[in-house]
């Protein structure tokens, strides 16, 4: 029978009640439908404002557009400089585009940079197009994608945004779907950083990318921005700035927060309040590295293996984020199921680190298995089972 197993490690004695009864930081007051601010270092959400609130996603649907395009260069369905032939519905796409024409063929990763600088939806229905053969297949693509990746009240007709109903999605979805195109295709992640681009045909007045904070704050690089008269405008921005000890042995690392702002009344707007989040989320809260990449947290002993103890931890740092000034009054406790018995597979969750500020639950964490664990031979899983009998 099963029983947790709590193991204390103070980072410093609770202090006082005042930790508990002190509020958290409250955001600034923010000119939209919608908005969600993770701080993507740590996992934690900072402010939320209806992010499960289902609304027209405009052009931000173009996100998942790029997710498949990179997905099929990763497993070489596409090449960077493969041409991609313009159909005649490309062409015809209303609102933003690269003024494609049909007939001509274009390189993919021209296609990629007219998809996330311009906004270009002849160059959605191209890429689409050239991934699944058809635009109606490659829909079918993006909902099974947006399943797989826990988008659970997103739904994509088209691969443009363009208005249609039942095309939707939400805030909470939206940066699910922005923190694993970052983390999944990391290379990828350069094309949303890209402020100009021109190809030949497009206007000279339509070769910048919409997201203003672009130009206006050197930490942003990315991701993308969104309208219709449905949605209003829209966001999704990403920044990074230097934070001390959170890189190895010490140095300056990078704490990198996500902000979703939805159905602001202009472009400048958005800008603005998204830029008036992220800066809240950078001053109002600090980051604190608990533990290396790789270090054991816990080293329980496990119980028929083929090792005597398990080292569990996290294959990244483990990272919380705080109200400012408040990191001394962290405290942490481990928990874990006891026995603890083989077979433990690479990466299995074996347990669970909570955060707290005095009594307040800051974060959960889950303690994942830093090396495989196999289970012993005959004898030893017979010997370790009476022992576990006569405890």
């Amino acid at each position: 029978m099963k029983r947790l197993f709590l193991v204390l490690c103070a980072l410093a004695v609770c202090w006082s009640g005042w930790a508990s009864a002190q509020p958290m930081p409250q955001p600034p007051e923010i000119a939209a439908r919608s908005y969600l601010l993770i701080d993507l270092t740590s996992d934690q959400e900072l402010a939320v404002k209806d992010a499960d609130t289902p609304v027209p996603p405009a052009s931000l649907t173009k996100l998942m557009t790029a997710y498949l395009v990179f997905d099929a260069l990763r497993v070489g369905k596409l090449e960077l400089t493969q041409k991609l032939p313009v159909s005649a519905l490309a062409q015809r796409q209303p609102g933003s585009r690269m003024f494609l024409q049909a007939g001509s063929e274009v390189p993919v990763e021209d296609l990629i940079k007219g998809l996330l600088v311009q906004s270009g939806n002849d160059a959605a229905i191209t890429l689409a197009e050239g991934v699944a053969g058809g635009v109606e297949r490659f829909v079918q693509l993006m909902n099974e994608q947006a399943q797989m990746l826990g988008m659970k009240s997103s739904r994509f007709l088209n691969p443009t945004g363009l208005t249609q109903a039942g095309h939707e999605s939400t805030a909470r979805d939206l940066a699910v779907l922005a923190t694993r195109l970052l983390r999944d295709f990391p290379d990828d992640a350069r094309y949303f950083a890209i402020q100009k681009y021109r190809y030949e045909g497009t206007p000279p007045a339509n070769d910048s990318n919409r997201n203003l904070l672009l130009f206006r704050d050197p930490t942003v690089d990315g991701l993308k921005t969104g309208h219709t008269e449905a949605a209003g405008y829209c966001m999704i921005a990403t920044a990074q700035r230097p934070f001390p000890n959170l890189g190895p042995e010490g140095r300056m690392g990078a704490r990198r927060l996500l902000a979703v702002v939805l159905g602001a009344d202009s472009e400048n707007a958005r800008a603005t309040e998204t830029q008036k989040l992220l800066n809240w989320g950078y001053t109002a809260f600090e980051a604190v590295k608990l533990f290396d990449a790789d270090q054991a947290v816990l080293s329980p002993a496990v119980w028929k293996g083929q090792s005597a103890h398990a080292r569990l931890g996290r294959p990244r740092p483990v990272v919380v984020t705080v109200p400012a000034g408040s990191a001394p009054r962290l405290r942490v406790q481990a928990v874990r199921p006891d026995p603890l018995v083989a077979p433990l597979a690479k990466g299995q969750q074996a347990g669970t680190l909570k955060v707290y500020i005095g009594e307040r639950t800051l974060a959960q964490i889950p303690l994942l298995a830093l090396d495989a664990v196999d289970q012993a031979g005959l004898l030893g899983r017979a010997w370790d089972a009476f022992r576990l009998w006569i405890q």
